[in-house]
């Protein structure tokens, strides 16, 4: 067994602190061979209360801090995580699972790629807007709480903790239990770029009770959350007794559409790659794919031919690792021998551990055929990497299936007719729609419909989400003088 590596300190109010829960540690396993590989602290409410009083008092000399100068801090703790980067791809790769290719390429990068981002949009901001003879000015909303995933952890560390830096507001994260290493990676680096104590504050524990202390806390002025669509409903239910505002980027039941005249050949790998590059733990990738019944054999043999191709295992090599957790592999199993009994076609994959990985939380990629809506398969979040490809008879029943879900995050549809696709995708109740390929772009906004939440983050309105509008009833001329 290699060495475990621990972490006894919550960082609050610009200092590293013992837990008041010590010496009570939660254990972080390596997804890869189901070792413990890390321990960190297991925090307690009095922890949440102690950085949420941190944030609160900095709270008025940040907001005040000049817009220049937090531009500063926020490019510092940038250049301070690029000094660690190769350190967290290596963490990420055992505390999530990932292949060191993906943990260092897509999943570390995500922090400064989001953090240039945000620093770009932030020149662009219009701090201050005419309104007839009035004029608003965008201030930032106050102290906010960040609980953010295992799945993408650095991604949404970023898109929450950057942009509501630069802001003004103050911060508490509680990063996931399940991936913290990366967390405290990032804490340092902050601690590093000497911003203000309270300015930024973590606290490392469950969702029950730290998530639910910051969620109910009367000085968090907002909450936001990104993970899954349950949790998401419980911090809205106790966020509601302040009336604190409450963003939340949630689960996807997310479906491609192929219409008749698509080109499976070419768009079938594009739709699957977001489900295969992190094996299935992405909220946004496309799980469901309905293609005219007259071509199902031929969708079929696309994507088993992609999904064949697919490397599960360790090193280097590996094109797909574990997905993180036991919990997380008996919820895939779960489901897949559910797909079974429930009468879909396993084409390739199925349930149980691939060949020569007992160790670890290994998934075979799956895929199913001739799923029908009613499936559970078809209608619960996975999380792991299973696709169901589902027939349709008519453009309009496949609408009617893509939206059949409580789901709206992320939808595609493929076509050689722009203009036929552009209208199917008129029709589709979800926060984005991707045509003909699953490119993002990150100037656009990302977030979900229904109950895949209310967040926009990327962007501009990533940077929207932190701010909050006021009137004041001078032109705008006098207000920039003055201001």
């Amino acid at each position: 067994m290699s060495e475990v590596k621990v972490y006894a300190h919550q960082y609050i109010n610009g200092e590293w602190v013992p837990s008041t829960n010590a010496p009570r540690m939660i254990d972080v396993f390596d997804a890869c061979t189901g070792e413990v590989c890390a321990r960190v602290p297991e925090g307690s409410g009095e922890d949440i209360n102690k950085a949420v009083a941190a944030a609160h008092s900095a709270f008025e000399a940040w907001a005040t801090t000049p817009r220049e100068k937090r531009k500063e801090y926020v490019q510092k703790i940038v250049g301070n995580y690029m000094k660690v980067i190769d350190e967290v791809a290596q963490w990420l790769t055992k505390e999530l699972g990932a292949p060191y290719p993906i943990s260092r390429h897509a999943q570390a990068p995500a922090f400064p790629f989001h953090g240039g981002q945000a620093l770009k949009n932030f020149d662009e901001m219009a701090w201050e807007e005419k309104a007839g003879k009035c004029t608003v000015v965008k201030e930032p909303v106050g102290v906010v709480g960040c609980i953010t995933p295992w799945n993408w952890p650095l991604n949404q560390i970023a898109l929450k903790i950057i942009p509501a830096i630069l802001c003004g507001c103050t911060v508490v994260l509680k990063p996931s239990e399940v991936t913290p290493i990366n967390a405290f990676l990032v804490a340092q680096a902050i601690h590093e770029a000497g911003l203000p104590k309270g300015v930024f504050n973590m606290v490392v524990g469950t969702g029950d009770p730290c998530g639910e202390v910051l969620s109910k806390h009367p000085n968090v002025d907002m909450i936001s959350f990104t993970g899954s669509t349950r949790a998401g409903k419980r911090i809205n239910e106790v966020g509601a007794a302040t009336l604190k505002v409450v963003r939340t980027e949630l689960g996807g039941k997310s479906a491609a559409i192929l219409l008749d005249d698509a080109d499976f050949t070419k768009t079938i790998p594009q739709f699957m790659s977001p489900l295969l590059l992190n094996c299935g733990q992405s909220c946004n990738a496309l799980t469901r794919l309905l293609v005219p019944r007259s071509r199902l054999a031929e969708a079929e043999s696309v994507c088993k031919a992609v999904m064949d191709k697919v490397k599960v295992g360790r090193g280097e090599k590996a094109s797909m690792g574990p997905v993180v957790s036991q919990v997380q592999w008996d919820r895939v199993q779960t489901l897949i021998k559910k797909g079974v009994e429930e009468g879909a076609k396993v084409v390739t994959g199925g349930p149980n551990k691939p060949d020569g990985l007992e160790d670890g939380y290994f998934v075979k990629p799956t895929l199913f055929s001739n799923v029908t809506n009613d499936m559970t398969i078809a209608r619960e979040e996975i999380f792991g990497p299973v696709l169901a490809v589902m027939p349709y008879d008519t453009e309009e029943e496949a609408i009617k299936i893509a939206n059949d879900t409580v789901y709206g995050l992320n939808n595609a549809v493929a076509s050689t007719d722009e203009a036929r696709a552009l209208k199917v995708a008129s029709k589709l109740r979800s926060g984005s729609v991707m045509i003909n390929t699953s490119y993002q772009d990150p100037e656009a906004p990302f977030g979900g419909y229904k109950q895949s939440g209310n967040a926009r983050e990327w962007g501009k309105y990533g940077l929207e989400e932190f701010l909050i509008t006021k009137t004041i009833n001078l032109p705008i001329e006098t207000v920039r003088s003055k201001l």
